[in-house]
């Protein structure tokens, strides 16, 4: 009993390590990219008077889940800073999916190496990009995907076990936050099943699909969008189609397809009766949406089925495939050579870590929690959030976050400030609810081309859109009042007249 609590309290400690780790590689940055979308429905549950403008552009997402309720009771609970808290949540989603991938892949190998390759070559692909989804396996900041790749991770396990209330839990938690993360789990749960029990019944890929189909959101609408705005939106997120892939993305749905068939003979020949049948399900997962995505994606009248993204299934399978790879790579070449293992993991995480770096060049690699930020954007915009009006309406570059230097660092989230619509963030709500097109549309052809703004056109945004600030590049517009600068940015009142 004694030396069972000992290797439990081993596992738990390299699974602690390995956490630590993965932060270090993979950095930490909490109000980048997709932050912008779901950290303002977590700081509004706190400080309803945020975001008296625009709040549509992040709403729509947040009513499809329970993150923005679940980090809110959080943080109120244990009245921590919200860096903190999202901080802890960020190492809980790490350490929760390596955890997971442990369980799982104890259910493939019957040896430790084995599960340990596996487990470790996730934690050392966290940020590795999925195809052309996108998607990484996990984010650099805290967001509902990552809470749903450790649940249906868990959820696969339990499935594997006949363990059915419990898988149903995990995936039930993965709706609550990802309804389409977990959709595809559901299609890949019921898709084992099948696989299992009615293997050689017609069925299998007509029941993925119908998972998915019976798993979609609530409140994503499929009628066709005929508006040329909602179309400018929709070519913003090229990774929604298929044949605006690179090749090499393309390449990425279907290699896997072989590498699971190798995998699965692996598999036979050891009698690791599990992975064979996760391998043969993988393999089946893979091409059903895989060809869903050629029905949806390619047909120009289909361009509003486009945005569930049956491509998106992926993620899942990227997990699964690294697991399986590190876990035959632990049996067959690592084995218990140590310096085999260096070998390996050393120079991969060197070169995470160098990608990463490129990624965020003017931010800290780990954004610690209270730490003044690095990136001059990023100070600008806590100026912002201390010594501007709650009610402030702000205008920016629309294309603001695909600046250089700016890196990806969301303005509404960190500033916790309205602004008008912008190119990046705000046209992945549109493409996801079409009605939010025109509005859409409009605030960001009111704001273009920014970079010929004069005096004159801020104030037209001041009459229209009662915008009160904006936050120009330098060298600035002559004529704006500036309260704040540095020396990327500077921060301006517009007056009622000039």
């Amino acid at each position: 009993m004694n030396s069972i609590l000992s290797q439990k309290h081993k596992t738990l400690g390299i699974l602690l390590l390995l956490t630590a780790v993965a932060l270090l590689v993979h950095g930490y940055h909490p109000y980048a990219e997709d932050a912008e979308i779901y950290l303002p429905g977590v700081e509004r549950i706190l400080h309803p008077g945020l975001f008296p403008v625009g709040k549509e552009f992040f709403a729509s997402h947040a009513s499809l889940t329970i993150f923005p309720n679940l980090i809110a009771f959080f943080l109120r609970v244990t009245h921590l800073p919200m860096e903190a808290g999202l901080f802890l949540w960020h190492l809980a989603s790490i350490f929760l999916l390596l955890l997971a991938c442990w369980e799982l892949s104890g259910l493939f190998f019957p040896r430790a190496r084995a599960r340990w390759g596996g487990v470790c070559l996730v934690a050392a692909l966290l940020t590795i990009p999925v195809a052309g989804t996108a998607l990484y396996i996990m984010d650099q900041y805290l967001n509902p995907r990552n809470l749903a790749a450790f649940a249906v991770i868990f959820a696969v396990t339990r499935i594997l076990e006949k363990k059915y209330v419990r898988a149903a839990l995990w995936l039930a938690f993965a709706g609550s936050v990802h309804p389409l993360m977990a959709a595809f789990a559901f299609s890949f749960c019921g898709l084992l099943v099948i696989l299992e029990r009615f293997e050689k019944q017609e069925t299998t890929g007509v029941s993925a699909v119908t998972g998915l189909a019976i798993a979609l959101p609530f409140g994503i609408s499929l009628d066709p969008p005929t508006s040329p705005a909602y179309h400018a939106a929709a070519m913003r997120h090229e990774f929604h189609y298929i044949q605006l892939w690179q090749w090499y993305e393309q390449l990425g749905i279907l290699a896997p397809v072989a590498l699971f068939w190798w995998f699965g003979r692996v598999a036979r020949a050891r009698q690791w009766r599990r992975l064979e049948l996760v391998c043969r399900a993988l393999i089946v997962y893979d091409l059903v949406y895989f060809f869903a995505a050629l029905v949806v994606d390619l047909p120009a009248r289909f361009e509003s089925l486009a945005r569930l993204q049956p491509l998106r299934s992926l993620h899942l399978l990227y997990m699964l495939m690294f697991l399986i790879m590190g876990g035959l790579l632990g049996e067959f070449v690592l084995k218990n050579r140590a310096w085999r293992w260096v070998a390996l993991f050393v120079p991969l995480g060197v070169g995470m870590f160098i990608a990463q770096r490129d990624l965020f060049p003017a931010s800290a690699h780990v954004e610690w929690p209270g730490a003044a930020p690095k990136n001059e954007w990023a100070q600008a915009f806590v100026w912002i959030r201390d010594n501007t009006p709650v009610d402030a309406v702000f205008a920016l570059d629309p294309d603001f976050m695909q600046i250089r230097g700016e890196d990806t660092i969301g303005f509404r989230c960190l500033a916790q400030r309205s602004r008008l619509a912008d190119s990046s963030k705000d046209s992945g709500a549109v493409s996801m609810f079409p009605p939010l097109a025109e509005e859409w549309w409009t605030e960001v052809q009111g704001q273009t081309p920014w970079k010929s703004f004069r005096t004159e056109d801020f104030l037209r945004l001041k009459n229209k859109y009662s915008v009160t600030w904006v936050v120009v590049q330098q060298p600035g517009i002559v004529g704006l009042d500036c309260a704040y600068q540095n020396a990327a940015v500077r921060v301006c009142r517009i007056p009622s007249q000039w």
